[in-house]
Protein backbone atom coordinates (compact mmCIF):
# COMPACT_ATOMS: atom_id res chain seq x y z
CA UNK A 1 0.00 0.00 0.00
CA UNK A 2 1.82 3.50 -0.74
CA UNK A 3 1.64 5.64 1.65
CA UNK A 4 0.42 9.29 1.56
CA UNK A 5 2.18 11.57 2.56
CA UNK A 6 0.25 14.82 4.57
CA UNK A 7 -0.20 17.91 2.11
CA UNK A 8 1.92 20.45 1.89
CA UNK A 9 -0.96 22.86 1.12
CA UNK A 10 -3.43 24.09 3.94
CA UNK A 11 -7.22 23.34 4.15
CA UNK A 12 -9.29 26.35 2.58
CA UNK A 13 -9.62 28.74 5.21
CA UNK A 14 -6.78 27.35 7.54
CA UNK A 15 -3.18 29.40 8.03
CA UNK A 16 -0.70 28.32 5.66
CA UNK A 17 1.73 26.14 7.04
CA UNK A 18 5.36 27.17 7.19
CA UNK A 19 6.97 26.38 4.34
CA UNK A 20 9.55 23.50 3.73
CA UNK A 21 13.01 22.50 2.47
CA UNK A 22 13.09 22.32 -1.47
CA UNK A 23 9.78 24.13 -1.81
CA UNK A 24 7.61 21.32 -0.45
CA UNK A 25 9.45 18.80 -1.75
CA UNK A 26 10.59 17.42 1.28
CA UNK A 27 9.28 17.40 5.18
CA UNK A 28 11.52 17.87 8.46
CA UNK A 29 11.82 15.05 10.58
CA UNK A 30 14.45 14.03 13.08
CA UNK A 31 16.56 12.39 10.97
CA UNK A 32 16.86 14.88 8.49
CA UNK A 33 14.87 16.19 5.15
CA UNK A 34 12.74 13.36 3.21
CA UNK A 35 12.39 14.02 -0.25
CA UNK A 36 9.61 13.07 -2.50
CA UNK A 37 8.02 14.11 -5.65
CA UNK A 38 4.57 16.85 -5.55
CA UNK A 39 1.61 16.86 -7.41
CA UNK A 40 -1.70 17.59 -7.37
CA UNK A 41 -4.60 15.43 -6.22
CA UNK A 42 -8.07 15.79 -7.90
CA UNK A 43 -9.37 18.44 -5.48
CA UNK A 44 -6.52 21.05 -6.77
CA UNK A 45 -4.34 20.10 -3.24
CA UNK A 46 -0.94 19.12 -3.59
CA UNK A 47 0.64 16.13 -2.06
CA UNK A 48 3.88 14.70 -1.72
CA UNK A 49 4.82 10.76 -2.74
CA UNK A 50 8.22 8.97 -1.83
CA UNK A 51 10.24 7.77 -4.28
CA UNK A 52 9.85 4.39 -3.41
CA UNK A 53 6.03 4.11 -3.75
CA UNK A 54 7.02 6.09 -6.83
CA UNK A 55 9.30 3.17 -8.29
CA UNK A 56 6.66 0.34 -6.93
CA UNK A 57 4.30 2.31 -9.05
CA UNK A 58 6.02 2.41 -12.65
CA UNK A 59 7.37 -1.07 -11.86
CA UNK A 60 3.81 -2.93 -11.56
CA UNK A 61 3.54 -1.76 -15.19
CA UNK A 62 4.46 -4.35 -17.89
CA UNK A 63 6.12 -2.79 -20.10
CA UNK A 64 8.08 -0.88 -17.34
CA UNK A 65 9.19 -4.61 -16.05
CA UNK A 66 9.76 -5.63 -19.55
CA UNK A 67 11.57 -2.67 -20.90
CA UNK A 68 14.10 -3.41 -17.59
CA UNK A 69 14.56 -7.52 -18.54
CA UNK A 70 14.79 -6.35 -22.27
CA UNK A 71 17.69 -3.70 -21.65
CA UNK A 72 19.64 -6.17 -19.62
CA UNK A 73 19.46 -9.07 -22.24
CA UNK A 74 20.43 -6.68 -24.53
CA UNK A 75 23.29 -5.46 -23.18
CA UNK A 76 24.72 -8.91 -22.72
CA UNK A 77 23.84 -9.45 -26.35
CA UNK A 78 25.21 -6.68 -27.75
CA UNK A 79 28.95 -7.14 -25.86
CA UNK A 80 28.55 -10.56 -27.25
CA UNK A 81 27.60 -9.47 -30.73
CA UNK A 82 30.72 -6.88 -31.07
CA UNK A 83 32.72 -9.87 -29.64
CA UNK A 84 32.14 -11.65 -32.36
CA UNK A 85 32.37 -9.35 -34.72
CA UNK A 86 36.04 -7.90 -34.35
CA UNK A 87 36.76 -11.83 -33.60
CA UNK A 88 35.69 -12.90 -36.69
CA UNK A 89 36.09 -9.11 -39.10
CA UNK A 90 39.60 -10.46 -39.76
CA UNK A 91 38.77 -13.54 -41.20
CA UNK A 92 35.45 -12.95 -43.01
CA UNK A 93 35.29 -9.15 -43.64
CA UNK A 94 32.80 -6.55 -42.33
CA UNK A 95 29.43 -7.67 -43.81
CA UNK A 96 29.90 -11.32 -43.19
CA UNK A 97 31.61 -10.81 -39.78
CA UNK A 98 28.73 -8.61 -38.62
CA UNK A 99 25.98 -11.80 -40.31
CA UNK A 100 27.62 -14.21 -37.91
CA UNK A 101 27.38 -12.18 -35.31
CA UNK A 102 23.72 -11.18 -35.36
CA UNK A 103 22.83 -14.89 -36.33
CA UNK A 104 24.71 -16.18 -33.36
CA UNK A 105 23.33 -13.78 -30.58
CA UNK A 106 19.99 -13.76 -32.12
CA UNK A 107 18.99 -16.90 -30.77
CA UNK A 108 20.93 -16.52 -27.66
CA UNK A 109 18.79 -13.20 -27.59
CA UNK A 110 15.39 -14.94 -28.13
CA UNK A 111 15.97 -17.73 -25.89
CA UNK A 112 16.90 -15.02 -23.16
CA UNK A 113 14.38 -12.21 -23.79
CA UNK A 114 11.58 -15.34 -23.99
CA UNK A 115 12.78 -17.00 -20.10
CA UNK A 116 13.41 -13.39 -18.45
CA UNK A 117 11.54 -10.88 -20.27
CA UNK A 118 8.75 -11.90 -20.89
CA UNK A 119 8.57 -15.20 -18.50
CA UNK A 120 7.78 -17.99 -20.96
CA UNK A 121 9.05 -21.25 -19.37
CA UNK A 122 7.05 -23.56 -20.84
CA UNK A 123 8.59 -25.55 -24.05
CA UNK A 124 5.18 -24.90 -26.37
CA UNK A 125 5.84 -22.93 -28.98
CA UNK A 126 9.52 -22.64 -28.76
CA UNK A 127 10.27 -23.00 -32.10
CA UNK A 128 7.77 -20.83 -33.42
CA UNK A 129 9.29 -18.45 -31.37
CA UNK A 130 13.00 -18.68 -32.70
CA UNK A 131 11.77 -18.82 -35.93
CA UNK A 132 9.56 -15.46 -35.71
CA UNK A 133 13.02 -14.76 -33.48
CA UNK A 134 14.86 -15.03 -36.94
CA UNK A 135 12.51 -13.28 -38.85
CA UNK A 136 12.88 -10.08 -36.14
CA UNK A 137 16.97 -10.70 -36.74
CA UNK A 138 16.59 -10.39 -40.43
CA UNK A 139 15.20 -6.60 -39.81
CA UNK A 140 18.09 -5.96 -37.51
CA UNK A 141 20.12 -7.70 -40.07
CA UNK A 142 19.19 -5.26 -43.20
CA UNK A 143 19.51 -2.42 -40.40
CA UNK A 144 22.99 -3.07 -39.95
CA UNK A 145 24.50 -4.62 -42.54
CA UNK A 146 22.21 -1.89 -44.87
CA UNK A 147 24.33 0.85 -42.54
CA UNK A 148 27.79 -0.95 -43.20
CA UNK A 149 27.08 -0.64 -46.56
CA UNK A 150 26.47 3.16 -46.43
CA UNK A 151 29.52 3.48 -43.97
CA UNK A 152 32.05 1.28 -46.87
CA UNK A 153 30.50 3.09 -49.65
CA UNK A 154 31.08 6.72 -48.38
CA UNK A 155 34.49 5.77 -46.53
CA UNK A 156 36.26 2.50 -48.05
CA UNK A 157 39.01 2.83 -45.66
CA UNK A 158 36.68 2.92 -42.54
CA UNK A 159 38.47 1.04 -39.64
CA UNK A 160 36.92 -1.75 -37.59
CA UNK A 161 36.51 0.72 -34.31
CA UNK A 162 34.20 2.88 -37.43
CA UNK A 163 32.50 -0.01 -38.41
CA UNK A 164 31.90 -0.98 -34.67
CA UNK A 165 30.39 2.38 -33.82
CA UNK A 166 28.07 1.75 -36.81
CA UNK A 167 26.90 -1.25 -36.33
CA UNK A 168 26.45 -0.19 -32.54
CA UNK A 169 24.57 2.97 -33.56
CA UNK A 170 22.26 0.51 -36.38
CA UNK A 171 22.13 -1.61 -33.71
CA UNK A 172 20.21 0.99 -31.24
CA UNK A 173 17.62 1.11 -34.28
CA UNK A 174 17.12 -2.60 -34.63
CA UNK A 175 16.74 -2.87 -31.00
CA UNK A 176 13.80 -0.53 -30.76
CA UNK A 177 12.17 -2.40 -34.10
CA UNK A 178 13.21 -5.96 -31.93
CA UNK A 179 11.17 -5.24 -29.04
CA UNK A 180 7.90 -3.77 -30.38
CA UNK A 181 8.23 -7.53 -32.84
CA UNK A 182 8.78 -9.21 -29.75
CA UNK A 183 6.02 -7.83 -27.59
CA UNK A 184 3.76 -7.13 -30.29
CA UNK A 185 4.04 -10.33 -32.55
CA UNK A 186 6.25 -13.18 -31.02
CA UNK A 187 5.61 -12.66 -27.59
CA UNK A 188 2.15 -11.29 -27.74
CA UNK A 189 0.38 -13.98 -25.38
CA UNK A 190 2.89 -12.66 -22.60
CA UNK A 191 2.60 -8.90 -22.99
CA UNK A 192 1.69 -8.48 -19.29
CA UNK A 193 4.34 -10.70 -17.78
Amino acid sequence: MDQQWPSTEAPTGAAHPAPTSDRGLGRETDAGTEYGVERRTGRGRRETRRPDSLFRAAWSRPIVRQLTRFTGVGIVCTLSSLALYALCRPWLGPQLANAVALIATSVMNTALNRRFTFRITERRGLAQDHFNGLVAMGVALLLTSGSLWVLLWINPLAGVAAELWTTTVAGWVATAVRFSLLRQWIFRRARNA
